[in-house]
């Protein structure tokens, strides 16, 4: 059975090679264990079981085998002028896709939403990721209309 739980200091080692292997979907170009480290570890449920200032890392596991993550942001939206989670994070093994980690992620990402007092829970996929868009597309969501643009500095 998949148990969705907030990642410790403890686990966090045990997660790292996901977060590759994540980036590595994506084919990031410079992936550096060591920034990965520093980046996620802001997210590590703090030693009195309370999330930190910048949000959630949730963790998927089958038993002991760790088999995803989740990472949640605190965001806001100027537009609703409400607090609202940002899902930015949403990788399961290879090995593990289909069992039901993805979606258990996602459900798990709503209760922090609305603990939280978020507006909603709001995330954004590659166009051609349609394995996941077909998850995504199972919930009761609305698929924004937004174009996403960044610039490099």
């Amino acid at each position: 059975m998949i148990e969705i739980r907030p990642v410790t200091a403890e686990e966090f080692p045990r997660f790292e090679p996901l977060f590759i292997s994540y980036q590595e979907f994506y084919e990031v170009e410079e992936i550096d264990p060591d920034r990965n480290r520093e980046f996620f570890s802001r997210f590590v449920v703090r030693e009195d079981g309370s999330a930190t200032a910048d949000g959630w890392l949730l963790g998927a596991f089958d038993g002991d085998e760790i088999i995803g993550f989740g990472c949640f942001y605190r965001h806001k939206s100027s537009l609703s002028a409400t607090d609202v989670v940002l899902m930015n994070d949403l990788y399961v093994s290879e090995a593990a896709r289909g069992k039901g980690a993805g979606r258990a992620l996602i459900e798990a990402g709503v209760g922090l939403a609305r603990e939280s007092g978020a507006s909603h829970l709001t995330w954004a996929t590659a166009p051609d990721n349609h394995r996941a868009q077909a998850l995504y597309d199972s919930f009761d969501v609305e698929k924004g209309t937004w174009l996403e643009y960044e610039i490099k500095v």
